[in-house]
């Protein structure tokens, strides 16, 4: 493609707006309002070398974010222990007050991690319920540390390892199906782990009703919420686990090295003190991961991230996030040899999805693609594997990405189908 000004053209022909606060007119407006949308975008500071399509490793700060974590890293560099030993404890006390609200659990039930993988490894890592024979259980969509961190626990416990491929296509019933029927299958279960959104396929399980029927048979829960938090609309409570891992960095666009671990009261007796931590300290969740030094600074920067998010709205922001996903989905669905795997269900996806080419399950064949779509196209996306039945490309788009961007990718799918 030529070398012009891709982004003024993706919108119109008009170069994106620079203003730093929304007008009251368009905080309003409807969520179809495409010069509300711009107004967003133009908060973020991203490339223009490509249409960026591969926004799930992490999310990208908003200027306003940004400008507030360089103002906090400032002062923790100019002020370091002055600040630490004298009101830093205090601040970061406040900004996880804040984060519990916005989880909808109580502050005593939350702790600072790095991220969401340090927070899952805390909460299986310190598992203590399994004894020799019992089984733990994950699947094929679950993140790959995470799949280890069971395999590693099951082996110290010398527990049964169980794996199960979730269904393609999938619909909220064959998941809970597929998991009331593992946990039929093998009476031992005593621990699963649920991924709420896939990072493979965007896949987005139905947690809540698959926790309950693992409680009625005994079975503990630990949820990977990196990806859906913030992605998705939803609270802690409506999950209804004992223990999430999640992510601040991805979808609330918080500064790198904001991760969250959740333990309800109630479950804290199954996770074991980090190793780090006084024999003689307190029962309390902070005694359950011990980091070391933390970026003071990105966690300070929370209060910024859920203000600019405020500004939008969670729901108003899911829903756009939906769409987008939405307008290169339904085309790709029509088009010879393409094959969307996220489900079109309710509930089921947020703005992840994954598609494959009909007979490329490899990931150099997927590589390739993505290779294609980048060369060709300008459009970045990322080739994922572990999926059963093969390898795919995720799309995954954010809140600077247009609908004449998800078009694109729509043109380009037509070239890659059969």
């Amino acid at each position: 493609m030529p070398e012009l000004n891709r982004r003024a053209l993706l919108i119109g022909g008009a170069a994106l707006p620079t203003a730093t606060s929304l007008t009251p007119a368009s905080a309003n407006a409807p969520n179809n309002d495409e010069a509300f949308w711009r107004e967003i975008a133009a908060e973020y500071d991203v490339t223009r070398e490509i249409v960026q399509l591969e926004n799930g490793n992490w999310g990208a700060t908003p200027r306003p974010v940004q400008a507030d974590y360089f103002e906090k890293l400032a002062r923790v560099n100019r002020d370091t222990s002055y600040y630490s030993r004298r009101g830093m404890g205090r601040d970061l006390m406040a900004v996880r007050d804040r984060l519990a609200e916005a989880l909808g659990v109580p502050s005593d039930e939350i702790a600072f991690t790095r991220n969401a993988t340090e927070a899952m490894k805390t909460l299986i890592g310190g598992y203590n319920r399994l004894t020799p024979g019992d089984a733990v259980l994950y699947a094929d969509l679950d993140y790959d540390s995470m799949q280890d961190c069971m395999k590693r626990m099951a082996l110290r416990e010398r527990a049964e390892v169980v794996r199960i491929a979730l269904p393609e296509p999938a619909t909220k019933a064959s998941l809970i199906a597929a998991y009331a029927e593992a946990f039929a299958r093998y009476p031992r279960l005593r621990l699963v782990l649920l991924t709420h959104v896939s990072h493979r396929t965007g896949l987005a399980l139905p947690v809540r009703e698959i926790a309950a029927l693992a409680r009625e048979k005994g079975i503990d829960v630990i949820v990977d919420a990196a990806h859906s938090w913030r992605q998705l609309d939803f609270s802690l409570p409506d999950l209804d686990c004992d223990f999430v891992g999640l992510n601040g960095h991805k979808w609330l666009a918080a500064p790198l090295g904001v991760g969250i671990v959740h333990i309800r009261k109630s479950a804290l007796s199954k996770i074991d003190h980090d190793l780090a931590t006084a024999p003689d300290g307190p029962d309390q969740i902070g005694e359950r991961v011990h980091t070391g030094t933390l970026n003071a600074a990105a966690f300070l920067t929370v209060p910024a991230a859920l203000a600019f998010e405020a500004r939008i709205g969670l729901d108003r922001k899911s829903q756009r996030l939906r769409a987008l996903r939405d307008r290169w989905v339904v085309r790709a669905r029509s088009i010879a040899g393409v094959q969307v795997l996220t489900p079109d269900e309710p509930g089921l996806y947020g703005a992840i999805t994954a598609f494959r080419i009909a007979g490329k399950t490899s990931m150099r064949d997927n590589g390739a693609i993505a290779r294609q779509l980048l060369e060709r196209h300008r459009i970045f996306t990322v080739a994922r594997d572990g999926v059963e039945r093969g390898a795919c490309i995720r799309v995954t788009p954010n809140l600077f990405n247009t609908m004449a961007e998800m078009d694109l990718l729509a043109e380009a799918l037509t070239e890659l189908g059969v």
